[in-house]
């Protein structure tokens, strides 16, 4: 029995950690979005002062110097569109499933956590209620989730 007891925890423990890699699936996206637009700032930056001669007027003699830079940059909003869309693409199944659950609580505790990116200790803050009660709401919402096949299916 003791062994059977072991066997059912360790199952439980599993899905408990595929529903959190697919829950941890959307925050990658901000950071990678926030990546890009912080490197097409630093392109923009280098294409500006590619443009400004010592005397600090703008000449269009260096043209085929800023083509590259405009290519780079043609390749990186691209890249920040396409990240957007997956961003978005995430949030709406995520967010979805966690509106799903009848607590309130609990998809407010997952949608901190696991949306807006927010550490244990401010989500208890935020409310009104200790650490480890948020925990506790925590594990009880992850046994409500309800997640994609290809996350729940044992691989």
């Amino acid at each position: 029995m003791a062994l059977s007891n072991l066997r059912v925890k360790a199952t439980a423990k599993e899905e408990n950690d595929r529903k959190k890699a697919y829950l941890n699936t959307y925050l990658p996206h901000v950071r990678r979005i926030q990546r890009i637009n912080e490197e097409i700032a630093e392109v923009r930056s280098m294409r500006t002062s590619m443009q400004m001669n010592c005397d600090g007027m703008p000449h269009g003699s260096r043209q085929s110097d800023l083509s590259e830079y405009e290519a780079k940059l043609d390749e990186m909003e691209r890249n920040l569109i396409q990240e957007r869309r997956e961003r978005y693409k995430a949030y709406k199944d995520i967010a979805g499933r966690i509106k799903k659950l009848r607590s309130e609580n609990e998809g407010d505790v997952l949608f901190y956590r696991y949306i807006k990116g927010l550490d244990w200790w401010e989500i208890a803050e935020k409310m009104h209620y200790s650490e480890r009660w948020i925990y506790k709401i925590h594990g009880r919402a992850l046994i409500h989730l309800e997640i994609p096949k290809e996350f729940s299916e044992v691989q």
